[in-house]
């Protein structure tokens, strides 16, 4: 299983600090940035390889793998998204090669604690019965913006967007993924009909697809704790009040 950090947005909410430093650089806990922890989590819970997709700025990370990879233990590459004015579905198309090893894929932008990777770990260890296990919150009062899900009868994620009425969802999903080796190819295709399709679609969308192609999509409830997607100042100011946390 390989870890996946999708960083290749332009972070553009959070300027003048985003002027010419991705926002998964930004520091959360002293000098620890939104990556360092990202690639920590992956390590703490076992992955020992980790790539890295960038896009605007992304001189900026690669000067820094060498260092992420010495103080974690793990190995890290990069994979350089040229197109990262579109959005991240073709960023994850682009790493379809990597997903094909099974992955855990990590959105850049969005702080929260270890044991949401290492549920999903775990539910990867019980079986190959699901393509994709979702972390999800099914806690928190939701959102328009909040990514989120519904969940049908059987268990599965019926539908993933941002568009769904909060009443009718089950939670939001945060950002984590598991992706398995068996599923890679279909994902993949899914994805590329995606941004194809539409280039400012999010990769969910793609899930959506697979959804509806028969993809047995599952969700994973992260549990009682704290964590942030970094879109603004007052996330950015939240992901710093739980940075140590994590």
């Amino acid at each position: 299983m390989i870890g996946i950090v999708l960083a290749a947005g332009a972070g553009t909410r959070l300027l003048p600090l985003t002027e010419s430093l991705p926002k998964t650089l930004l520091a959360v806990d002293g000098e620890r940035t939104i990556l360092d922890v990202a690639v920590s989590n992956l390590a703490v819970a076992g992955v020992a390889e980790i790539v890295i997709v960038t896009g605007f700025a992304a001189a900026e990370i690669e000067s820094r793998v060498g260092v992420l990879a010495e103080r974690h233990g793990v190995a890290v590459t990069t994979l350089h998204n040229e197109r990262w004015d579109l959005n991240n579905s073709y960023s994850l198309w682009l790493a379809g090669s990597y997903l094909e090893r099974g992955a855990v894929v990590v959105n850049g932008d969005t702080l929260h604690p270890v044991s949401v990777v290492q549920r999903l770990l775990e539910r990867a260890a019980t079986g190959p019965s699901f393509d994709i296990a979702l972390a999800v919150d099914d806690r928190k009062v939701l959102g328009a913006e909040a990514m989120k899900v519904v969940v049908g009868s059987d268990g599965t994620v019926t539908r993933i967007s941002k568009e769904i009425d909060p009443r009718a969802a089950a939670g939001e999903y945060i950002g984590v993924a598991c992706v398995q080796a068996a599923s890679a190819l279909d994902l993949v295709d899914a994805l590329a009909a995606t941004w194809t399709r539409d280039p400012s679609l999010y990769y969910e969308d793609g899930f959506q697809a697979l959804a509806d192609a028969g993809g047995r999509i599952e969700p994973v409830s992260i549990g009682a704790v704290e964590w942030v997607e970094v879109d603004d100042p007052a996330d950015l100011a939240r992901a710093r009040s739980i940075g140590c946390l994590c």
